[in-house]
């Protein structure tokens, strides 16, 4: 036999197990491990085929899986390293010429690495999920009162029909005290469709009514009011109830960490509904998440100015922006209002949902993995991912639109409490059609007092109509920020 026919021999083994062993005459042992790999093949077929993108993707996130998986990839890469080590003996290399023995066992020895480098990878792409998993989804602290009961695999979200997450937006730094949340977007997910609603709320909405009966409540039966800092500031906006709150415990009898269970709260008897869990996000580490994916292509309308002395610059145009710029797109104030910001912060957040498809995150998962640690705090339970996952997956493909709780819709020196329920009421219902409504724009870009747009859907702006200031999560955006 030759070099050659060695060598091919070899790899045909890498990929069909046993190839190399009927060739050299071991039957039993060739049919014995092609056996097996098929046996294997099929068994894997059957699974993904018995099970959709979704459950499959939830499931991996339980530590029973994350563990199979690593032990499976060091299992499987050690076999595939003794297949080859041990077809390339029974291939008899000895009786080549010296030159052939070094060229096939030079090859054969690279072979033998390549093969176990993708389970190696799986194994190492486990640990890291599970590590970052566990960081993340730890038990929020909940003073006094029990851990959440586990969801039943029957019904998860216990007869539910939406889910509720609020996600925060913090500028988290080691020289600022406490949490201020200046970005504010309740999800409300319709888990049979899909289908979702993001109320945008504005960082700085005033005169904030607390629930009923709530110790906030009592200390504020009028609304959130404080005295003005001494220079001329308010402390006593929706974006400081987490910082309030979690600085004065006593207001809770001395229970500690209370912010983030107030804010949940207090958003949710401003919408009228109920928040189930909060994720927070640092927004400078959302930069490093961004980045992590390869950048996100936006379409920038006009030139943001950026920085202490306006020495940066986003230019305008249809580009794909690195972390850092994407997040001075969002939260630039230079020339701009806070109204404005929420625009941009909601194209950001289209443009990531949009373009964070499965094959970029499985292709660049460990940079996502590591970015993704230092980033969130959230109090979703661990066993919750299982069913929050596939929900996730869902979302991509569903319709999606935004509510913006701004001027002219609202005035948010003097907000209209009915007024903003009566939003959220309609966009919900909308929702949880089976076909959308038409749906009028509120934009608050550049013209207030212009015609709404409608929407029947988040990509295809329809006919006008005043009557409900919902639109798609991408509108007004340009058309690349919702494309790859």
């Amino acid at each position: 036999m030759s070099a050659g026919a060695v060598l091919g021999w070899l790899v045909l083994s890498a990929l069909a197990p046993g190839s190399a062993h009927l060739r050299a005459g071991r039957r039993r042992t060739g049919l014995a491990l092609i056996s097996c790999y098929a046996a294997l093949l099929l068994a894997l077929l059957g699974f993904v085929l018995s099970n959709d993108l979704g459950t499959l993707a939830g499931s991996a996130t339980q530590d029973s899986w994350l563990t199979a998986i690593m032990i499976g990839g060091i299992v499987l890469g050690l076999a595939w390293f003794a297949l080859i080590v041990h077809s390339f003996v029974v291939l008899r290399p000895g009786r080549l010429t010296q030159s052939g023995q070094i060229l096939t066992g030079t090859v054969a020895g690279l072979l033998a690495i390549v093969v176990v480098v993708p389970f190696g990878y799986a194994a190492q792409s486990a640990g890291t999920s599970r590590q970052t998993l566990d960081r993340i989804f730890t038990a929020p602290e909940n003073e006094g009162e029990p851990p959440p009961p586990e969801p039943k695999p029957e019904d998860p979200w216990a007869g539910r029909q939406r889910v509720n997450i609020l996600l925060l937006g913090g500028d988290a730094d080691d020289n600022r005290t406490g949490v201020r949340t200046d970005s504010m977007n309740l999800a409300s997910v319709d888990v049979r469709t899909g289908n979702t609603v993001l109320f945008s709320l504005p960082r700085n909405l005033e005169d904030v009514r607390f629930r009923p009966g709530t110790p906030m409540a009592r200390r504020f039966p009028g609304g959130f009011d404080l005295p003005k800092d001494a220079n001329g500031g308010s402390s006593d906006l929706l974006n400081s109830v987490w910082e309030y709150a979690d600085a004065h415990p006593e207001i809770f009898g001395g229970k500690q960490h209370q912010g983030p269970k107030v804010l949940m709260d207090t958003i949710g008897y401003t919408l009228g509904v109920e928040v189930d869990w909060y994720a927070l996000v640092n927004m400078w580490g959302f930069a490093r998440l961004i980045d992590a994916i390869g950048g996100v292509r936006i379409s920038v309308e006009q030139d943001v100015v950026f920085g202490k002395y306006n020495e940066g610059l986003v230019k305008a145009g249809t580009r794909r922006l690195k972390g850092a710029d994407a997040m001075w797109y969002a939260r630039s104030r230079t020339n701009s209002d806070d109204y404005t910001r929420m625009r941009r912060q909601r194209c950001v957040l289209g443009a990531l949902l949009n373009q964070a498809d499965p094959a970029t995150v499985l292709t660049r998962f460990n940079q996502i993995a590591l970015a993704t640690k230092e980033l969130i705090r959230t109090d979703i339970p661990r066993p919750m991912l299982q069913h929050l996952v596939p929900l996730a997956l869902k979302v991509k493909d569903a319709e999606v639109s935004s509510v913006q709780f701004v001027p002219p819709l609202i005035n948010t020196g003097y907000p209209d409490w009915d007024k903003i329920r009566d939003i959220a009421e309609k966009a919900l219902r909308a929702s949880g059609r089976p076909k959308a409504p038409v749906a009028a724009s509120a934009s608050p870009a550049s013209t207030p007092t212009s015609t709404p747009t409608a929407t029947r859907s988040p990509k295809k702006p329809q006919a006008k109509d005043g009557q409900d200031p919902a639109q798609g999560l991408t509108e007004g955006c340009g058309g690349s920020s919702a494309k790859g």
